[in-house]
C-alpha cells in the first residue's frame, strides 16, 4: 500500500491534540483549589475522575475497535471530547469539572487504543517504529505547549490588554475564572476534529493477532499469571509517577516557594513534560547499548534523587529538579511495557489491554497524595511518590523476559556465533 504522508501527519497531529487535551490539569490544580476553594483531598479527585475513564474504557474501546471503523471510533472519542470540554465552560463548577474529566477521559481512553493500530496501517509496517517515535515527539510537545497556553490566557484575559484569541474569550469566561478559557479552546479544537475526520477517508484497519483483545480464553490464561499482574502495577506505578507530579508540583511550588501558579508553576510543569521528551530520544539510544533493565534503575534512580531534591531543596533547586524527573521518567513506559510483552509468549494484544487498564495509576495516586497531604502537607505527602518509584526500580532486578532488548553488543556476539 502507497503511504500517504498527508493522513500520517494527520495522525500525529491526533497524537498532539490527545497530549493537549490530557495533561494540562497540573498546571490548573491551584487555580481550582482557589476557585472552588477545596481541600487538597477534594482537588485530588480531580485527576482521579479522568484517568479513572481509562481503567474503566481501556478494553471495552479496544472490543469496539476491532468490531467497528476506525473513523467511527475517532468521530465519537472527539464528540465525547467536545462534551466534555464545552460542558465544563458552560458551567465551571467542581462538581461538573469531575463529569467533564470523566467523559474527557473515556475519549481519550478510545483515542489511544485505535490510533497506533491506524499509525501503523496508514504508515507501513516498516515505518511503524520510525512514526512511532515521531508521534511520541508531537505527544510531547504538546505537553510543553499547554501549559504555557494556559500561562498566556491567565496573565492577559480580562487585563485590559488582551488581544488576539485571549480577547476573543473575554466574554466567555468569568473574571474570576480566566483560566476555564483553555476548555473553550479544548471544546472548538475537538468539534474541529470530528469535522476534519467526518471528511477523511481512512483505509480499514486489520488488526494483528497481537493487538486483538480476547476477553474469554486469553483473559483467562492471562489472570491466572503472577508477572502479569506484576507488570499491570508497573504500569499503575509509572503512570501514578508521572502524574502525581506533573499535578501537584506547581501547587507545592506555591505552598512551599509562594511561587506564581501561572508563571512558575506553568513553566516548572512545560518544562517538566518537555524533558520528559527529550529523555525519551536519550533512552533510545542507551538501549541499543545497555540492557534495559540496567536503563531502568539507572533512570529511576535520577527520578528518585530529582524529587527529593525538588521537594526538600530551595526554589532555585525545585524549577531544575522537577522537570529533571519528568526527563528521568521519560523511558520507564516504553521499557516497562516492553519487558511484560516479552516476558509471556502469547495473547499479547489482550496483555496490553490489561496493561492500559494500570493506566489508572494516574488517577489512584495523585488522589492518595491530595488525601495525605490534608493531614501531613502535601511536601510530605508526596514523598508517596518514592514507593512508587520503589517499584519501578524492582522490576530491573525481577523481570526476567523471554526476550531481551537488542544491543550492539548483542549483534556482535551473533555474529561471532554465527
Amino acid at each position: 500500500m502507497k503511504i500517504n504522508y498527508a493522513l500520517v501527519f494527520f495522525i500525529f497531529i491526533i497524537f498532539f491534540v490527545i497530549s493537549f487535551l490530557s495533561n494540562i490539569l497540573g498546571p490548573l490544580i491551584p487555580d481550582l483549589v482557589s476557585s472552588f476553594d477545596l481541600s487538597l483531598g477534594l482537588a485530588g479527585f480531580l485527576p482521579f475522575a479522568f484517568f479513572v475513564a481509562y481503567g474503566v474504557a481501556s478494553i471495552p474501546s479496544g472490543l469496539l475497535v476491532e468490531k467497528y471503523k476506525a473513523k467511527k471510533v475517532l468521530v465519537s472519542a472527539f464528540f465525547l471530547a467536545f462534551t466534555g470540554a464545552i460542558l465544563f465552560a458552560l458551567i465551571p463548577s467542581f462538581q461538573i469539572a469531575l463529569l467533564s474529566l470523566f467523559i474527557i477521559g473515556v475519549g481519550m481512553a478510545m483515542l489511544q487504543v485505535v490510533i497506533n493500530p491506524l499509525l501503523r496501517t496508514v504508515g507501513g509496517e516498516s515505518e511503524f517504529a520510525f512514526n512511532s517515535v515521531l508521534a511520541q515527539l508531537f505527544f510531547g510537545a504538546a505537553s510543553f505547549v499547554s501549559p504555557l497556553l494556559y500561562s498566556y490566557f491567565v496573565q492577559n484575559i480580562h487585563s485590559g490588554k488582551a488581544s488576539g484569541l485571549a480577547a476573543a474569550l473575554e466574554n466567555l469566561v468569568p473574571q474570576n475564572l480566566t483560566w476555564v478559557s483553555l476548555y473553550w479552546v479544548f471544546a472548538v479544537i475537538s468539534l474541529l476534529m470530528v469535522l476534519v475526520i467526518v471528511s477523511v477517508k481512512f483505509p480499514k484497519v486489520e488488526f494483528k493477532e497481537d493487538e486483538k483483545i480476547d476477553t474469554g480464553v486469553a483473559f483467562s490464561e492471562l489472570k491466572s499469571n503472577r508477572m502479569v499482574w506484576l507488570y499491570f502495577l508497573g504500569i499503575f506505578a509509572y503512570v501514578g509517577t508521572e502524574q502525581g507530579v506533573a499535578n501537584w508540583v506547581s501547587q507545592f511550588l506555591q505552598t512551599y516557594h509562594q511561587a506564581d501558579p501561572s508563571t512558575v508553576g506553568a513553566s516548572v510543569i512545560s518544562n517538566y513534560w518537555g524533558l520528559l521528551t527529550i529523555g525519551c530520544l536519550l533512552g533510545l539510544l542507551l538501549l541499543k547499548i545497555f540492557d534495559s533493565r540496567k536503563v531502568l534503575q539507572l533512570f529511576t534512580m535520577g527520578a528518585f534523587i530529582s524529587l527529593l531534591a525538588g521537594l526538600f531543596g530551595d526554589l532555585a533547586t525545585a524549577k531544575i529538579a522537577f522537570p529533571l524527573v519528568g526527563f528521568f521518567g521519560s523511558v520507564m513506559w516504553s521499557i516497562i511495557v516492553s519487558l511484560a510483552l516479552n516476558s509471556v509468549p502469547k495473547h499479547h494484544g489482550t496483555f496490553s489491554g490489561i496493561l492500559c487498564t494500570g493506566i489508572c495509576g494516574g488517577a489512584i495516586v495523585p488522589l492518595i497524595i491530595g488525601n495525605l497531604a490534608d493531614w501531613i502537607g502535601l511536601k510530605w505527602a508526596m514523598l508517596f511518590l518514592t514507593i512508587t518509584l520503589g517499584y519501578i526500580f524492582s522490576i530491573g532486578i525481577w523481570a526476567r523476559p523471554l526476550i531481551t532488548n537488542s544491543t550492539i553488543r548483542n549483534r556482535k556476539e551473533e555474529a561471532v556465533n554465527s
